[in-house]
């Protein structure tokens, strides 16, 4: 390339695209709006500078070729990023991007949103999908970033046919991003991306800042990228795509059908685009870099909504909840600059964002957190997921089974993974193997008694990721209470039995006890539970004089009370 970025790929500028080239902003002029009235001779320029009036099959928003999601299983769009660590400096990232108050997240996509100042005006970037591509219907595109392209000779600095364009796109709106038709000039003021799918091949064609000269019959740009979505191939070191960060958009879009066809797609299994106001570098998988902001995220940076964020409880519409999990497991990649926390989505009229709006809000940059940057684990080689206990709340004295789980089988050998317990009173070995083939393994987690409650975290670390899971341990409450006899005649006695549902501490465990009628029943103010013990024994002294009647003892330890009745019947002379 024979110009490079300096600063920055775009910026904005006094509410104009602001290009800067070897330290000097170069800002784009806009074509006249002559240029609606020259777009009816565009199909025959077309024809003429090499290109079809009418060819191939193309379809806005069409159906995208099978299996989804795109690109192989193994992509960095499509990978599972919920056992992966946090990056040591998340939190001053994430503080970064709250910028002094609270960012909430924006959906950056919808249906229309015509003014009459612009009728074609919509939220969210359309894409061509394309059939039946011939040579014939390939067309040259002359790019800004021309070094940086594909469809160029880079020794000769010459664009040649090879984006299969549609040519309804050139006088028709809703095939670019901002949905104006391709011969009105928006570049100083939009993105202005064109995204193409041949279905047939499984080839991605994205370009960005796209303009049809009707005059001259030609297609200008920015920058474009062809993507085999067959294969991984990632763009050069130093390259950029039509999106900053030098990776593909079309994977990273929240798609309609993917979230309401649940039949098809039950689950959403990549990751989204997001935008943030700034950034400094790059790291995997993006190859290209958009700014130096000290501390700023870098291009391909990934943002995972926190475990902990429940989204029955942050939106109560299903489909919306399906679009918070898969940012729990794929997360958000760091692909362009722009407003902090926009997602980017399809252009689709069946949006609703009186849905969407309020469903996104919910969520701020604090749910979310920064995974190790660049983080990259070889492909097939299991990470640890996650680590459970069952029960998770156990009185002290029983005992929970841990259950730690990979991400894949386990290599030959087996998996070695580290066990760990912050408190005495919740003890782990020291390790468990998850055997080779096997994803899975279970250890035991054995408690003692405890006079107060006590919550444990119990740890699991694997190959550089550790995964936390909690145990909270209780004291030992009163499960039952029993008299014996439960019938007594007056004058007599009755031994009392409580039972706690588990033994007792060191110190031992005071049950207070009770009496529904004292002066026909008595019984001793408390009884201790001797440690290590799980019952206790005292007497129920009944009155001589007493009538025929009945009297409740009780016994409360714990927050917990357990009863009995007595029955008392009058002495006979």
């Amino acid at each position: 390339m024979k110009d490079r970025i300096t600063i920055a790929r775009r910026s904005w500028v006094g509410g104009r695209l602001n290009l800067v080239k070897n330290g000097k902003s170069l800002h784009m002029k806009t074509v006249s709006q002559f240029s609606y009235w020259l777009g009816g001779l565009a199909a025959v320029l077309l024809t003429l500078s090499g290109g079809p009036a009418i060819g191939m099959d193309a379809t806005i928003g069409g159906a995208l070729p099978a299996p989804l999601p795109l690109f192989p299983a193994d992509n960095w769009w499509n990978l599972d990023i919920s056992a992966w660590p946090v990056d040591p400096n998340s939190s001053s990232y994430i503080s970064f991007i709250n910028n002094g108050g609270t960012r909430h997240l924006h959906p950056d996509f919808g249906g229309n949103a015509p003014t009459p100042q612009d009728p074609y005006a919509c939220y969210g970037m359309p894409d061509a999908v394309v059939s039946g591509v011939s040579s014939a219907d390939l067309v040259p595109v002359e790019f800004y970033y021309a070094g940086e392209s594909d469809g160029v000779d880079h020794v000769t600095d010459t664009s040649f046919p090879f984006y299969p364009i549609p040519a309804q796109s050139i006088t028709q709106p809703y095939w670019i991003e901002g949905c104006d038709p391709g011969n009105v000039d928006l570049r100083s003021s939009q993105d202005r991306h064109l995204l193409i799918v041949d279905s047939e091949r499984n080839y991605l064609y994205e370009l960005y800042n796209v303009y049809f000269n009707p005059t001259q019959g030609r297609w200008y740009g920015g920058s474009g990228a062809f993507f085999d979505m067959n294969t991984n191939d990632r763009r050069p070191e130093g390259w950029t795509s039509a999106d900053a960060a030098g990776l593909a958009i079309l994977p990273g879009l929240v798609r309609y059908d993917e979230v309401y066809d649940d039949a098809a797609v039950p689950e959403i299994q990549h990751a989204f685009r997001v935008t943030v106001r700034a950034t400094q570098g790059h790291v995997y998988p993006a190859s290209h870099s958009a700014g130096s902001t000290s501390g700023a995220l870098p291009m391909g940076a990934r943002l995972r909504l926190k475990a902990t964020v429940d989204v029955t409880q942050r939106t109560s519409d299903p489909h919306m909840q399906k679009i918070l999990r898969a940012m729990q497991k794929y997360g958000l990649l760091v692909a362009d600059n722009g407003s902090d926390m926009y997602i980017t989505g399809t252009h689709d009229t069946r949006w609703d964002n009186d849905i969407l709006n309020p469903a996104f809000s919910t969520l701020t940059a604090s749910d979310f957190e920064v995974t190790q940057l660049g983080y990259n684990p070889p492909s097939g080689v299991p990470q640890l997921s996650s680590v459970t206990a069952s029960p998770s709340v156990v009185t002290g004295g029983q005992n929970s089974t841990g259950t730690v789980s990979l991400t894949a089988p386990a290599p030959a050998g087996g998996a070695t993974i580290t066990l760990g317990s912050d408190k005495a009173s919740a003890t782990v070995p020291a390790n468990v193997l998850v055997s080779a083939g096997a994803s899975a393994a279970t250890f035991p987690i054995v408690t003692t008694p405890v006079a107060a409650s006590v919550t444990a975290t119990i740890s699991a670390s694997y190959a550089g990721i550790t995964k936390t899971t909690t145990v909270t341990i209780n004291p030992p409450v009163p499960s039952s209470l029993t008299l014996s006899p439960s019938t007594v005649n007056a004058g007599s006695s009755s031994t009392g039995t409580v039972t706690l549902n588990g033994p007792a501490p060191a110190g031992g465990t005071v049950v207070a006890l009770s009496s529904s009628k004292p002066s026909v029943a008595s019984v001793p103010a408390s009884v201790t539970v001797p440690p290590g013990s799980s019952s206790a024994t005292f007497i129920v002294n009944t009155s001589p004089g007493s009538s025929n009647t009945s009297v409740t003892v009780s016994a409360t330890a714990g927050g917990v009370t357990k009863s009995a009745t007595l029955s008392i019947r009058k002495r006979r002379r």
